[in-house]
């Protein structure tokens, strides 16, 4: 049942604050003192989107797993190129000086009072799948990220929409919903831009797509066939309008495609924790958020908070 004036706010954390960590300046006077503008960053970034958006509840999406075991076993380039030289497979290659500052940012959530959900086994963007698909019906969602994989969950029906911030930060972010993906990439829904990615692939997360098809041509394939198992199905039945190099490329990519699903698709149903979402209202653990404060030295950003929060 819609609840009126209800809106979830959900974060792609790790595409958050790795964004703050690359575009804050560093502005340690001496290398002995603790980095801090991840924190900053993601803390001023966070209170700049409470403030635009104006969400009754705030989830923080966490990747417990960030190259899940069903999506290598699928396809084992997934993320490959993204493991810690010289580090187990689940490792992946982070900065030191943001790895350090995780721990603060988790603190920061806590002491807030804001919620942060992860899933073991499946990354932040399945959290945020299925914490979206909880909420169609019941409330508008708006789902921060730079990652395109997310704008499979589109859903203007269902007010989904993607608050894509890789290139205009959060302030000057694109609010991508299904006439943005319709004039973007010529796919009229979530679902169909999940499709076209899957025969696109994405070399930045290790996915072959199907060799010759990019992403005009996949998605004109999708519009024909109406989706992904229309254009496969018309491949095995022999469709006369696939034919040539564009035929025997699909045929070959026939193993690839059987995987890609499951590998491109986030989960709409992975085990999440009944956690209170509401954007708090008073500060949770107020010496949690003083040490983190002292020990950073940035009592600016987490003022900036609290004023975005309408916290005292």
């Amino acid at each position: 049942m819609e609840r009126p004036g209800e809106r979830l706010l959900l974060l792609d954390s790790a595409s958050l604050y790795f964004r703050a960590f690359f575009g804050v300046p560093d502005e340690r006077e001496s290398p002995g003192e603790p980095p801090s503008n991840a924190v900053r960053g993601f803390l001023d970034m966070l209170a700049s989107l409470v403030t635009t958006f104006r969400p009754t509840h705030l989830v923080a999406c966490w990747d417990n797993d960030w190259r899940p075991a069903f999506r290598v076993e699928a396809i084992p380039s997934y993320k490959a190129h993204r493991v810690a030289e010289g580090g187990g497979p689940d490792e992946e290659a982070v900065a030191d000086d943001l790895a350090v500052q995780v721990p603060y940012i988790v603190d920061a959530l806590a002491a807030f009072g804001i919620a942060r959900i992860g899933s073991d086994g499946y990354e932040a963007d399945d959290v945020i799948g299925t914490l979206a698909h909880a909420s169609r019906g019941i409330r508008p969602v708006d789902i921060v990220t730079g990652d395109r994989d997310l704008f499979q969950l589109v859903d203007d029906a269902n007010e989904i929409r993607v608050i894509y911030t890789a290139r205009g930060g959060v302030r000057g972010a694109d609010r991508v919903d299904e006439a943005f993906l319709q004039e973007k990439y010529a796919v009229p829904t979530g679902d169909a831009y999940a499709d076209m990615s899957i025969l696109r692939g994405d070399t930045s997360d290790g996915l072959p797509g199907v060799a010759g098809i990019g992403e005009k041509t996949a998605a004109k394939l999708i519009d024909a066939y109406g989706d992904l198992a229309g254009l496969r199905a018309a491949v095995d039945g022999g469709d006369p309008a696939i034919k040539g190099a564009q035929r025997t490329r699909l045929e070959a990519a026939s193993a690839y495609l059987d995987v890609g699903p499951l590998v491109v698709r986030v989960a709409r149903d992975a085990p999440v924790p009944d956690l209170d979402t509401s954007l708090p209202t008073s500060v949770a653990d107020a010496r949690l958020l003083s040490t983190v404060a002292s020990e950073l030295g940035m009592t600016s950003s987490i003022n900036r908070m609290l004023t975005a929060l309408g916290i005292d």
